[in-house]
């Protein structure tokens, strides 16, 4: 939760990818280390260290650019 980590169902754990929140330009570089979303439509999940370092923590979802670093 407080780690810069996310989850995504495909890449390999420990795969590193910089995720940019497409409305205001943040972005930061977070570690795959888990499974998921299972939410049709979604394709990464990330830690509410990372949602708050996107500024999307009060929204819970954005739109994200996902970059495999």
């Amino acid at each position: 939760m407080n780690a810069m980590t996310a989850a995504h169902p495909t890449l390999p754990f420990d795969t590193r990818v910089r995720v940019t929140n497409l409305e205001n330009r943040r972005s930061v570089v977070l570690r795959i280390n888990d499974r998921g979303p299972n939410v049709r439509g979604r394709i990464i999940d990330v830690s509410l260290a990372a949602a708050r370092k996107l500024d999307f923590e009060q929204q819970g979802l954005a739109q994200v650019k996902v970059e495999v670093n």
